[in-house]
């Protein structure tokens, strides 16, 4: 492996003095490397992927968890597999620090790494009967009120079943990847990153039926937005890893299933998802 592109979030390298480090030694070493930043607004990463070649073997994301997530999730289409170089908090997904970059570029142009393959989940609105918008998340699909301060009414159905009726703020669906991000603050469970299943947890439910829910990879949920004031004018946003929110009105629906392609992860060394934990819960003590 010796083909690398960069996507730098603007606001963690805003000199792009380690961008320009990390090009410099690939191309010493006989690379390729380009770059691009990722200008963050809105959770959007506004990529440009004609700009990325045809050749490129990784991209690494410097940054932090997010920002490598909004990439993958931007750049699926490519199938290219992402590392993360940490310029941030301490993540779950970004494995490399600014001071371990240069010894994992050596490991990977001598090919001494692992893949990993991460399970996406792919969303589509259903509006007025028709079919629109698709879009894919890497970590959740979030389902959740706006505008005024009020409780909204979910009706979850699952491989076409009716599941249960959630009077909440919202509701998450998540990977096992996303299960540390909102739906781990939402009380949901924590789950190897690896294992391929969905998660459902409602967000802050005003009724007893607020345990999240683990489903099977190849289960379809529907959730459809129910009516609980006479006058229909619950607001609700449904967003796609945080970012490219749609606004939804009573009687819409969003579709979540498996999404057919996956993001790769490059692995580089042996530390478990239990020693990340540790590390996350030790530096919360």
């Amino acid at each position: 492996m010796k083909n690398f592109y960069i996507i730098t979030n603007a606001l963690k390298d805003e000199s792009l003095h380690l961008t320009k480090s990390v090009c410099s030694y690939i191309e010493e070493k006989g690379g390729k490397c380009a770059y691009q930043l990722s200008v963050e607004t809105s959770g959007q990463c506004k990529l440009s992927l004609s700009e990325i070649p045809k050749d490129t073997e990784c991209i690494l994301v410097i940054g932090g968890d997010g920002t490598l997530i909004r990439a993958a999730r931007d750049a699926v289409s490519l199938k290219i597999p992402f590392i993360g170089i940490n310029h941030g908090n301490l993540g779950y997904l970004c494995e490399l620090e600014e001071d371990t970059v240069y010894q994992a570029i050596d490991m990977m142009f001598e090919d001494a790494y692992m893949m990993e393959s991460r399970m996406m989940l792919s969303g589509y609105l259903v509006k007025n009967g028709k079919r629109t918008m698709e879009q894919f998340a890497l970590n959740d699909i979030v389902i959740h009120r706006s505008g005024a301060l009020q409780i909204v009414n979910l009706r979850v159905y699952v491989n076409g079943e009716y599941l249960s009726e959630f009077m909440a703020d919202g509701i998450i669906v998540a990977t096992a990847t996303g299960s540390t991000a909102y739906n781990m603050s939402a009380g949901g469970p924590i789950v190897d990153p690896k294992a391929n299943l969905i998660l459902i947890t409602p967000i802050n439910s005003h009724t007893l039926n607020s345990r999240s829910i683990v489903l099977g990879a190849d289960d379809e949920i529907v959730i459809e937005i129910g009516q609980r004031r006479r006058e229909k004018d619950e607001e609700v946003e449904v967003s796609f890893d945080g970012g490219n929110a749609v606004k939804l009105e009573v009687g819409d629906r969003i579709v979540v299933h498996r999404a057919e392609t996956s993001t790769k992860i490059l692995k580089l060394s042996k530390i478990s998802f239990l020693e990340i934990m540790r590390k996350k819960m030790h530096t919360f003590t």
